[in-house]
């Protein structure tokens, strides 16, 4: 590594704040030279095979020719321009695929620009919809422990006060209902015995509940748990028979990453707002979308107020939806679910297996999501540093060590990612006593 880049990593140590770390003792951040493919290429001269997906949004890999074209194409007419009394084809354009992909009772779009602030939207449409049909009771939101919808203020108050990091703001949180996190594994046998408490907090709650939102079947940075559809199917009855609205998180979930295009179809169900994010660019912008059904759209454009009461500077970003919509067409116009379908196998064949390791209490896997769960805490700093050495890019938290890697990824690719955890699992610096 030359001297600016070491003055770089420098003034990054010194003054940027990098997510999740303290700035008096922060963890070491990498300096990324270049990145193409699977392959990330840093200035000290390594390469490294990316399992991450830079958390969960580069679906084609990077540098990806069709989306740069996209990206540089609509940069030629304009690169972003206002979206209040103003439009532009890439949005329209962009909602029509999302309207097209979505389950079929989603048909309006509200774009914004991350996917926390996509769960922001959808909780004030579900408090502004009872506000307008009169119901302002109606105020509060119900989830499941163990959940994880983003870093925002609303979003904090349905992520888990426990597991979802954000306990030391409780005081100032909205004061949500939490029902038990799912139990039954996707692979598992159903039972009804599952929603007994859940069927109870509706009947307890409803009349003050406006929305209940969830994770569809994979419970992310809260566990990384997939849960078994039933679970679902019974939550979506339930919305229905007590008057509340259904808020499906989607954001990690969307465009394939599950093995289905979005994670309702495992149980095929319709939310009556959806939110997405990440993945929607390919990992290029960030850009988010809520979508709702055209009664709820309708009941607050009705409403006292009129109108819905957001309007992000950055709302449907040109370049965004541009490279949005590229990145969709290049999804749907693949066999996507088969190339889901190889990297699960190979998960299944080659992960799975890690469970007999010492350290590793289980390994699952969906889709394009493989998961090693440990006994004990990772030494994230060790562990990066080790992960570094063996040519990827893994970035572990508490006792997850997980992967979801670009669908460019070959076979050799995914075995050298599968090897490097089998490999720090046998090393005691790796993780916590």
């Amino acid at each position: 590594m030359n001297n600016k880049h070491t003055e770089l990593l420098e003034f990054d140590r010194q003054h940027i704040w990098h997510p999740y770390t303290s700035m008096s003792k922060p963890l070491p951040s990498y300096l990324v030279e270049s990145a193409h493919g699977v392959e990330i290429k840093l200035s000290s001269g390594e390469t490294l095979i990316d399992g991450m997906s830079s958390w969960w949004s580069v679906l084609h890999g990077y540098n990806h020719p069709v989306l740069n074209q996209a990206l540089t194409e609509q940069a030629q007419d304009f690169s972003h321009i206002m979206f209040g009394g103003l439009t532009h084809q890439p949005a329209i354009d962009l909602a029509k695929k999302l309207i097209h992909l979505t389950p079929k009772t989603l048909d309006k779009v509200f774009f914004s620009d991350s996917g926390s602030v996509a769960v922001e939207v959808a909780l004030k449409m579900a408090l502004q919809y009872w506000q307008s049909k009169g119901q302002a009771d109606k105020y509060r939101v119900m989830t499941v422990r163990n959940g994880y919808h983003g870093d925002t203020f609303a979003a904090m108050s349905v992520c888990d006060p426990i597991t979802g990091m954000h306990q030391i703001f409780e005081k100032v949180l909205m004061k949500s209902i939490f029902a038990p996190a799912p139990s039954i594994n996707i692979d598992e046998t159903w039972h009804d015995d599952e929603i007994t408490t859940l069927e109870a907090l509706f009947k307890q709650h409803h009349h003050e509940t406006a929305a209940f939102i969830i994770e569809p079947i994979v419970q992310g940075t809260g566990g990384m748990r997939f849960y078994h559809p039933n679970y679902l199917k019974a939550v979506r009855q339930l919305c229905d028979q007590y008057q509340i609205l259904f808020i499906a998180d989607e954001i990690a979930t969307g465009l394939g990453r599950t093995g289905k295009l979005f994670a309702c179809e495992w149980a095929n169900i319709s939310p009556d707002i959806m939110c997405l994010g990440k993945t929607l660019t390919g990992g290029y912008l960030t850009l988010a979308a809520t979508l709702c059904t055209a009664e709820i759209a309708q009941t607050i454009s009705e409403g006292e107020a009129s109108c819905f009461m957001h309007g992000p500077t950055y709302m449907a970003n040109p370049l965004a939806c541009a490279v949005a919509n590229a990145s969709i067409d290049l999804l749907i116009n693949q066999d996507w679910q088969h190339k889901i379908s190889s990297i699960e196998l190979q998960f299944q064949q080659q992960l799975l297996p890690l469970k007999q390791c010492n350290k590793v209490a289980s390994t699952r896997v969906l889709g394009s999501i493989g998961v090693v769960e440990t006994t004990h805490a990772v030494n994230v700093a060790t562990i990066q540093k080790r992960f570094v050495e063996l040519g990827v890019w893994i970035r572990p938290f508490g006792k997850l060590i997980y992967i979801m890697p670009p669908l460019v990824i070959n076979k050799t690719q995914i075995s050298q990612l599968v090897l490097a955890i089998k490999t720090v699992l046998s090393e005691d610096e790796c993780f916590l006593d």
